[in-house]
């Protein structure tokens, strides 16, 4: 007699009969959710399949067709070495899983482009053998996509500046590939799949889009893949209305509020265990291969800048939650389109939670993804990973594309059941490669590079350089350092990077000093315990004048710079269609039109109380010539000669032809130069080279009419605006 459970819900038992048929009384499959064990028995392969179908149907998520025919690929088996002998043959009897047992596909960012598939296609190609035979076997299989769907640029330029990625044609097309690997997918945004900003006005309708074609009722996911063992997701929400880079990974406060419900109420204790997918990873992961714009741009982490409400705990909120709640046992995120063959794309737990929260990682092994294809990878790297997991622990790989889907054991982690931590195995392998790309330098309290005592000039000999690496506490409390040539800004509680404070051209050649900011009032005994304010400052030993660094109104000191992507784009535009208009007034001729469209636009970062200029002197060096030159050209003439200038035009028409020497209607390089020395014999070459290159606006050699105009009424070059 066959006897076959498949679980507890009786909905299902119409199933039984399908497998059962043809069992003997010693051949039976135990597919019992939550029960505690799969026993290993002898079943012919006809049917296991037969079961991983009927779980196939008992599980799967409705989703588009797959995207072609070549959907159906058996897979390349080529390079697949760790598994090799651990694949179930068709002619052999194939053991059932062990208890818990599952094994998870997890993809990078993707960026599709319907023009370019052979590699997505190539791709998919060596994760279906391991998918396929994990079914076989009965093994519950998933795909986790770490979002980042879609190209951020137009798949059809010749027609349409629309950018593809968030769009509905970018999302249904995602969900065709994800649907094509034949396992249950799932899905969270990143900071591209928003992006549809021709087709949506608003992030909550581009989202509810997204959601509808996924089939997802929420951002977030949970998925039970085996006995007390989640897979969670969380996405990316914002991106219209970022307040900063729209390349922050924005994770909003209901996905935040869930996930922390969530992780309360499936303790370790209980023998839960829960792996986390995210775009970003989240600051105090220790992953330090980082794509050096992510740092200056200030998108590394989730959360970067504080969230949707540019509130600072939000950024730590998710690593405080790793260090309070053991069940957390891994997280994995890409983001950086980076391989996984550096040291540090894989951390893991390091001290106990009693001795601190640095460098505390929980109990959690955090692993960075990189990306499939060889259009999106940074560094040539192609990967994807595998996770293999029982009940006693999981194994993590990372499959290489660029080898014909190799798969490599990166880390072994068993479950400790008495501490409720992680036993973490490291595999060294020859691939592995720790010096051909940007890390982000993480201070350590005993890495010997700590200023102990910041006061006074920090590089008495002005030579800190990109190799040059040491790291202070200011009197608030930030934590500033020097790496890679720049002054960065570290979070204090955990010492990953935060952005950018000086930049390479700002700090080259500069001596750099902490001092007291003259607002302390003077004090006696105990009051003198009181923290002293200090200012930041960059200086030349010769008279090029001193950098006040400023910190930003909440107090950090990294350099907010990259404006809302929606908000450059649009910008562009409007440029874009100024030109086309200025080129229709000319004639329709786009060759008549022979000047510069710039743009003008505020805030106004100063400490002066009237706006006056919209170049910022102090980011760069160049800034700060550009406004010197700025007030030579304003000391050039007085407030009413302006005046004069404006009420006759013949005036600086006179002007303009004294300086033109030649009268061949333009005034040469050589000839403004020539000018400014008459009347200012002060200047220096290099301040003269510079104000004639703000004179320039179109970089042709020569300064018309039009740009001299624009100087001598507004004292600005038209270039200022660049």
């Amino acid at each position: 007699i066959g006897l076959c459970i498949l679980c507890s819900r009786p909905a299902q038992h119409k199933l039984a009969s399908r497998l059962c048929a043809g069992m003997t009384a010693l051949q039976f499959l135990l597919l019992a959710q939550g029960a505690s064990a799969l026993h290993v028995l002898r079943l012919p392969t006809a049917h296991l399949r037969s079961a991983a179908a009927a779980m196939g149907e008992i599980h799967r998520v409705p989703a588009p067709a797959p995207v072609s025919d070549s959907a159906s690929l058996a897979g390349d088996m080529t390079g697949v070495t760790y598994y090799e002998d651990k694949l179930c043959v068709e002619e052999e009897e194939c053991e059932l899983p062990e208890e818990g047992e599952f094994t998870v596909a997890i993809l990078g960012d993707l960026h599709l482009d319907p023009r370019k598939m052979e590699d997505y296609e190539t791709g998919r190609g060596h994760f279906l053998p391991i998918i396929e035979d994990a079914q076989r076997r009965g093994v519950a299989t998933a795909l986790v996509s770490l979002g980042d769907l879609g190209e951020s640029k137009s798949v059809d330029p010749e027609n349409t500046q629309e950018l593809f990625a968030g769009t509905t044609a970018c999302h249904e097309l995602a969900a065709g590939y994800l649907s094509s690997f034949g396992c249950p997918y799932e899905v969270i945004g990143g900071n591209h799949d928003l992006e549809g900003i021709d087709e949506f006005s608003t992030d909550e309708a581009n989202l509810e889009a997204f959601c509808r074609i996924h089939h997802k009722p929420t951002m977030q996911f949970c998925r039970q893949i085996a006995d007390r063992t989640l897979l969670v997701g969380l996405g990316s929400t914002v991106f219209r209305t970022a307040k900063y880079t729209s390349h922050e990974v924005t994770v909003d406060d209901e996905q935040l509020a869930w996930f922390e419900r969530l992780v309360s109420e499936h303790p370790s204790e209980e023998g839960w265990k829960v792996f986390v997918f995210t775009h970003a990873p989240p600051i105090g992961s220790g992953l330090r291969v980082l794509q050096e714009n992510h740092v200056v741009n200030g998108c590394c982490w989730l959360n970067h800048s504080g969230g949707k409400n540019g509130d600072p705990r939000t950024t730590t909120k998710f690593i405080e939650l790793v260090r309070r709640h053991r069940c957390i046992k891994a997280w994995f995120s890409g983001h950086f389109h980076l391989g996984q063959d550096y040291q540090d794309s894989i951390t893991f737990p390091t001290i106990p939670r009693e001795e601190g929260p640095y460098p505390n990682r929980g109990s959690c092994v955090f692993a960075q993804v990189g990306c499939m294809t060889a259009r999106s990878t940074r560094d040539g790297k192609r990967h994807s990973r595998i996770v293999k997991g029982t009940k006693d622990g999981f194994e993590i790989c990372t499959i290489n594309h660029k080898k014909g889907g190799e798969l490599r054991l990166d880390a072994t982690v068993t479950y400790d059941d008495a501490s409720h931590e992680s036993i973490v195995m490291a595999h060294p392998h020859e691939d592995y490669d720790h010096d051909l790309w940007f890390q982000a330098y993480t201070p350590a309290q005993e890495d010997g590079c700590y200023i102990s005592s910041p006061a006074g000039v920090l590089n008495a000999d002005g030579t800190w350089d990109e190799k040059t690496v040491c790291w202070w506490h200011m009197s608030d409390g930030a934590v500033l350092g020097v790496h890679d040539g720049m002054i960065i800004e570290y979070d204090a509680s955990t010492l990953a990077p935060l952005g950018m404070v000086v930049s390479k051209d700002e700090l080259a050649g500069r001596k750099v000093a902490v001092i007291d900011a003259a607002l302390n009032p003077p004090c006696d005994g105990a009051e003198c315990d009181v923290p002293k304010e200090q200012a930041l400052v960059l200086y030349d030993d010769g008279d090029e004048g001193v950098t006040v660094v400023q910190p930003n109104e909440d107090g950090s000191y990294w350099r907010k710079i990259v404006r809302n992507k929606m908000v450059r784009m649009k910008e562009k535009r409007r440029v874009q269609a100024g030109r086309a208009y200025a080129e229709a007034a000319f004639d329709g001729s786009p060759d008549a039109f022979e000047g510069r469209v710039v743009s003008s636009w505020g805030p106004y970062t100063s400490i002066v109380g009237t706006a006056v200029k919209t170049g910022v002197a102090g980011l760069t060096t160049q800034a700060e010539n550009v406004a010197k030159a700025e007030q030579r050209w304003q000391s050039l003439g007085s407030e009413e000669q302006g005046r004069a200038w404006a009420a006759t035009g013949s005036q600086l028409a006179d002007a303009f032809n004294k300086v033109d020497a030649d009268g061949n209607g333009s005034i040469s390089h050589a000839e403004l130069a020539a000018a400014i020395k008459v009347v200012d014999p002060a200047s220096t070459a290099e301040e003269v080279a510079t104000m004639v290159a703000v004179a320039d606006e179109d970089e042709d050699g020569e300064v018309t009419l039009s740009e001299f105009v624009m100087l001598m009424l507004y004292q600005r070059g038209p270039a200022l605006a660049k």
